[in-house]
């Protein structure tokens, strides 16, 4: 009988976690059907069904890190199916848990957690997907954690902070309280006395520190630029003023995607990759904008940013942003960068330096805007700047290279009509 095995859903994909079942057994299921959910080192992906017949058999239960090419279930043609509430052998699988070895499954479906079952009458818990797991695995009622996310919305940090919770109450001794008159409010329990609480890397922790250490294997070097962007600013501000009625919302991270994809066009080696013993120029240039989430960093990427128009980039950025923090990214979302920008800009954050996105050869980090003073004419006068810096991989860029990139960068950016052309 066919299996529905771990597909690698990701370039950097090794493992996953089958995160919620979405079929139960003996449901009929046809090719391309959504039967469960994984979460990724990238997002949460669908687990699509392969063939046509009668899902017979779950191999792993929610929650369970299972190895690309592992199976997970079993779909025939329904003969294979026990009866139910009759309990059959464990499967041969490496992925089961190894506390399945003394207890024999039971032919029922592995039940979801509880937010990810509401009642008909009851609105829908909102909560990630590993916020989900992480609840589950400790035994906890969702409805019980107090989300810090947009809208409420339950993150997995908000479940760690209620696990940490728990086990500080777990281990805190109970003072002997006193005996309490009528009314009175019981004894406040100590505070935590642990140093520590160990935090589980999640599969985008564990792979974005995997990628980090290969990335400082390349020989890094850091240039920077100042570009006086009060033209940059004006041009931002007539553009969401004129085009209001058509929501279209221009950031500045968007004209800094525009700008690069059209500087890259003639300095094509700076949108180019290491390989390993070789070196790939791109034809295509892809930009990614790096995304800070809760269980680490992502990149979605705009393909053939150099063909788009403003507009354009300014609706897809949005886009990718917003199913990259409600993990609903699709695969060629978030693959196929050539070059990539990360502008901490929002936060304050006057320059830094960022680390390469493996294999691409550069990545340009953007400050925030500031106030300068300067002198023209003999008067002293003020603009504002933006620091950036190109952290590039000396394997495949010298100095001069990124050096004229930077400086055509600076003045796109310093006359931004280049930007539309």
């Amino acid at each position: 009988m066919p299996e529905v095995v771990m597909p690698r859903l990701s370039d950097t994909m090794e493992e996953g976690v089958l995160s919620r079942w979405l079929k139960k057994e003996g449901d009929a299921v046809r090719q391309g059907d959504v039967i469960g959910e994984i979460d990724t080192d990238k997002a949460t992906m669908e687990l699509e069904s392969f063939d046509d017949g009668i899902l017979e058999k779950l191999l792993v239960e929610e929650g369970t890190t299972v190895a690309i090419g592992q199976p997970l279930a079993v779909i025939g043609d329904g003969s294979g199916t026990p009866p139910p509430d009759a309990e059959s052998p464990a499967p041969a699988s490496t992925a089961l848990p190894a506390r399945e070895a003394s207890a024999p499954p039971t032919s029922k479906p592995v039940p979801a957690p509880a937010e990810a079952q509401p009642d008909s009458g009851s609105q829908r818990l909102l909560s990630s997907p590993l916020a989900r797991r992480d609840a589950a695995r400790h035994g906890l009622d969702p409805a019980t954690i107090t989300g810090t996310g947009p809208g409420g919305r339950i993150v997995r940090a908000d479940v760690e902070a209620a696990i940490a919770a728990a086990e500080t109450d777990q281990a805190q001794p109970q003072r002997q309280a006193p005996p309490a008159a009528a009314g009175r409010e019981p004894a406040v329990p100590l505070s935590s006395t642990l140093d520590s609480v160990e935090v589980p890397l999640t599969q985008m922790r564990k792979v974005t520190a995997q990628r980090l250490t290969e990335s400082a294997a390349a020989p890094h070097f850091h240039l920077t630029v100042v570009v006086g962007v009060d033209a940059l600013f004006r041009f931002r501000s007539d553009v969401n003023e004129r085009f209001a009625d058509q929501d279209a919302k221009v950031s500045v991270t968007d004209l800094l995607v525009r700008a690069c994809a059209a500087t890259l066009r003639t300095h094509q080696h700076v949108n180019s990759s290491w390989a390993g013993d070789r070196i790939l120029a791109h034809r295509r240039i892809n930009i990614g904008v790096a995304v800070a989430l809760d269980d680490g960093l992502i990149v979605p990427v705009v393909t053939g940013a150099d063909a788009k128009s403003l507009d354009q980039i300014a609706a897809e950025t949005r886009s990718l942003a917003e199913k990259a923090r409600s993990g609903t990214l699709k695969l060629h979302e978030f693959s196929g960068g050539t070059f990539t920008i990360s502008n901490l800009g929002m936060f304050g954050i006057d320059n830094f330096t960022a680390v390469i996105n493996p294999p691409e050869a550069a990545i340009l980090a953007v400050g925030a805007a500031t106030e300068e003073p300067y002198a023209q004419d003999g008067e002293l006068r003020s603009r504002r700047v933006m620091k950036i810096t190109m952290t590039s991989d000396h394997r495949v860029l010298d100095g001069a290279t990124a050096a004229a990139f930077l400086s055509d960068l600076k003045r796109t950016l310093e006359d931004p009509l280049r930007i539309v052309i």
